[in-house]
């Protein structure tokens, strides 16, 4: 017996046994531990937050969880309790949405340009472009290493998808390009590519044989290698199709594929009767409604899509009216860059006044094909040209003009948003890129709603890449 321990009675108590000591301490610990904060489930809790989803809906009033670079959870604002975030970010009233896909870009421009082409893998992630396209250039090394950084963490930049070289003609306009001018090249050029890992292949019409240009695409198709490109005019937009194009890059080649005399320009083209842009007013006066709507089935039909690239198409038809020497981006370009300005530049000035008013022309007939592209629905690409040589098309910025022309073409904002990283994803067959558990964690939280007006993606509150958050100040 204890000493002094009784009980109300005057009993002497009995000793407790160790199984009783062993029953309270537990107890004691487990009511310690019960006002202990709870070990975070999430790293990153963005609260209260209006959410667009990938195809362009609306979700009021989210909680969205990620873990590492993933999205771990999205809950109701309705449910009564919700995981604890290492962060939390409070977003009522704000908009989140995937982070924007380029899906037409380019590093290029040699060596001396390496420097600038680097930098802008800031300036995308500043204007909230989260992914790009890279559709070929002479940088294929060092845009591969970028890429390998961005994915260690290393560095900072958007996801990468590249087609490494271009794969043209002998003697090719662009440098860096692979020249294919026989069967044997074809299967080099292929070998090359694949040996590089690159995400698909970009075919180029400077040079190439039309032939050839045909048995490169089918071989592609045929390893089950992914292929976007221009089309030389010595083919038709059906055979290119037929051939298994993936993506068709800008509206020349759809504009001729809707009209009724196709094949005689194709062949005026072969003979060397007529060129390339003197086919454009041809093309235009024969296109035809019942052609067009035909041609549109047979892209949808075969899952091609086509990249509009309207905003390069608005600058470059007016380069003879703009003055954009004030334009604040252009003061981020060193004046190597900013020399590759120039020569398209020359060109537009010097040409005749009825040059420049059919390209103006033109540019609005584009507009009205890329509604008739939409509303037959096929898949249409946001893509915006940026990169070395294409005047005043700057890296960043330009995806969001380029949505703000396909709302002007006839879009809704909702419709154009699905061209960037939903489109895009299903193009290079990518999965991840949706507002949902197990999604990328890329993302834009914007201060405006951009399904009211598209210009209302430049509001950028702050950027989110593989699940961290972004200095919204980055250069």
């Amino acid at each position: 017996m204890v000493p002094g321990l009784q009980t109300k009675n005057n009993m002497p108590m009995k000793t407790p046994s160790l199984y009783h000591i062993l029953i309270l301490g537990l107890s004691l610990f487990i009511g310690s531990c019960a006002h202990e904060p709870k070990e975070p489930l999430y790293d990153l809790h963005i609260k209260d937050v209006q959410i667009i989803d990938e195809k362009g809906k609306l979700l009021k009033e989210q909680h969205l969880f990620i873990q590492s670079d993933t999205f771990a959870a999205i809950i109701d604002s309705e449910e009564a309790s919700l995981p604890q975030a290492r962060e939390v970010i409070d977003a009522k009233d704000q908009f989140l949405m995937l982070g924007l896909w380029d899906n037409h870009v380019h590093f290029r421009g040699g060596a001396d340009l390496i420097p600038q082409n680097k930098k802008f893998l800031d300036t995308y992630l500043k204007y909230g472009v989260t992914t790009v396209r890279d559709a070929g250039g002479d940088l294929t090394p060092e845009v591969l290493n970028w890429n390998k950084q961005i994915a260690a963490n290393t560095a900072l930049g958007p996801k990468i998808y590249t087609s490494g070289p271009k794969i043209d003609g002998p003697k090719a306009r662009w440098a860096g390009s692979i020249a294919v001018g026989s069967q044997q090249d074809i299967t080099n050029a292929l070998d090359s590519l694949q040996t590089l890992g690159v995400d698909y292949v970009k075919l180029y019409d400077s040079t190439i044989d039309g032939t050839l240009y045909l048995k490169t695409i089918a071989a592609a198709h045929e390893r089950g290698m992914i292929s976007s490109g221009h089309m030389p005019f010595s083919v038709t937009l059906g055979q290119t199709v037929e051939a298994g194009i993936g993506n068709i890059e800008h509206l020349y080649y759809i504009l001729k594929g809707c009209s009724n005399k196709e094949a005689e320009i194709t062949e005026q083209i072969r003979t060397g009767a007529l060129g390339f842009w003197d086919s454009m007013q041809a093309l235009i006066d024969s296109y035809d409604p019942a052609v067009a709507q035909s041609t549109f089935a047979n892209l949808k039909a075969n899952n091609v899509c086509v990249t509009p690239t309207l905003h390069i198409g608005s600058i470059l038809s007016n380069l003879d009216q703009v003055d954009h020497s004030q334009d604040p981006q252009l003061q981020e370009l060193s004046t190597a860059f900013k020399a590759t300005y120039q020569g398209r530049i020359n060109s537009a000035l010097a040409a005749s006044a009825t040059a420049k008013s059919n390209r103006k022309k033109l540019q609005q007939f584009f507009m009205t094909l890329t509604q008739d592209l939409n509303e037959a629905g096929v898949c249409l690409l946001a893509g915006s040209d940026a990169g070395a040589y294409n005047s005043y098309v700057y890296p960043g910025i330009s995806i969001h003009k380029e949505l703000e022309q396909l709302v002007a073409a006839g879009l809704s904002p909702a419709q154009a948003l699905q061209t960037s990283s939903l489109n895009g994803s299903t193009f290079l067959n990518v999965s991840g890129y949706q507002m949902q558990v197990g999604g990328k964690a890329n993302l834009v939280l914007l201060d405006k709603n951009p399904l009211r007006n598209i210009s209302n993606t430049q509001s950028i509150a702050l950027v989110i890449q593989q699940g961290k958050v972004i200095d919204k100040e980055i250069k």
